[in-house]
């Protein structure tokens, strides 16, 4: 299972147990508010607002909390002065891990992630040293059972993206970024409902890591997944079949 991919799975799975802590509020919360201060308000004309309130609802929150966070977006309340950060580093086994940042405070965030870094035995690194190891891609995740491949792979490339691969029980619909608005518009006029919906950072290439390591690398990208400020976390491994198997029997 590659690093994005497979650590997506695992970070939706603990989506319904941080909603209960609280903590996916919090970052759907930012996510409404940078997409707000990108392009407005609107969601009629803002899609990525359009589909950050799609989020925000699937994780069943407030329709006054939704509102309250676009209007810090917007600077009609305070609040909203949140600026976005990419930290790069490595983890356990030389893992390139990439990390973007949504914070009030750079300064109380970089040592809190770097913190995180190092318990893990691996380092926060200089900007630039992993990020050329990444493409940013749009990914949208699609239920296996809520669509048959054939037809979501004609309807994603019609619409503009580059492949649909399987991944666990989901399909992941892969596209430019710039392909973002059309794929998910196109997803949305045939009433396919999504999973979830980013431009993120997918790995060119992925490493092989064993059991130990795994273990190593999956609690260090728990950790930066639970920290608040930290609003999404790409990896460059890959856990084999067998190591996975290893790990589900520990």
């Amino acid at each position: 299972m590659a690093g994005h991919s497979h650590w997506a799975n695992i970070a939706h799975k603990k989506s319904v147990i941080d909603n209960k802590r609280g903590k996916l509020w919090s970052k759907l919360s930012k996510a409404l508010i940078v997409a707000a201060k990108e392009g407005g308000g609107d969601p009629a004309t803002n899609l990525k607002l359009r589909y950050a309130i799609t989020d925000a609802k699937a994780g069943n929150m407030p329709k006054d909390t939704i509102e309250r966070s676009i209007k810090k977006g917007t600077g009609e309340l305070e609040g909203g002065n949140l600026e976005q950060v990419l930290y790069e580093g490595y983890g356990p086994a030389g893992v390139a891990v990439l990390c973007e940042i949504f914070t009030d405070n750079r300064n109380r965030t970089a040592p809190e992630v770097r913190k995180i870094f190092e318990v893990a035995g691996g380092k926060l690194g200089a900007t630039g040293c992993v990020a050329w190891m990444f493409d940013r891609k749009t990914l949208v995740r699609v239920a296996k059972d809520k669509i048959g491949e054939d037809a979501l792979m004609e309807l994603a490339i019609e619409a503009g993206a580059d492949d649909v691969r399987t991944e666990g029980d989901v399909f992941e619909v892969i596209a430019e970024p710039d392909a973002f608005a059309t794929v998910c518009a196109a997803l949305e006029a045939a009433n396919v409902p999504t999973e979830g919906s980013e431009i993120t950072r997918i790995p060119k290439d992925t490493v092989d890591i064993g059991s130990d390591d795994a273990r190593r690398v999956l609690k260090m990208m728990t950790a930066l997944d639970d920290h608040d400020d930290v609003q999404s976390v790409s990896a460059n491994f890959n856990i084999p079949d067998d190591v996975m198997a290893e790990l589900a029997d520990a």
